[in-house]
């Protein structure tokens, strides 16, 4: 679900620029738009060894893994707040006088 609400949330934050030229627009666009290389290079893999880890074999490292992911999902978090940031920054740099 996370991925279509970044693309629509892009596409506005380009539509919004298109109609009054104010580059904080643009990039809330691109901070929303970086969570998906930013999942797809940084979180796929990892998610991708903790899949093949069977409960029954998990070992000590898994923890590591696991604390890993964690740390790259908060990165993620944090884009997304970034952006959020930067919408309601252009939003108000907006509002009439």
């Amino acid at each position: 679900m996370q991925a279509p609400l970044a693309l629509i949330s892009a596409a506005l934050g380009i539509g919004a620029y298109f109609q009054n030229h104010e580059w904080r627009w643009l990039l809330a666009a691109a901070l929303i738009l970086c969570n998906w290389p930013y999942t797809v290079l940084g979180i796929m893999p990892t998610n991708r060894r903790l899949m093949a880890i069977r409960q029954e074999s998990a070992v000590p490292d898994t923890r590591q893994l696991i604390e890993s992911w964690g740390r790259l999902h908060g990165g993620r978090s944090s884009l997304g707040l970034a952006a959020t940031i930067t919408f309601v920054w252009a939003i108000l740099r907006n509002l009439p006088s």
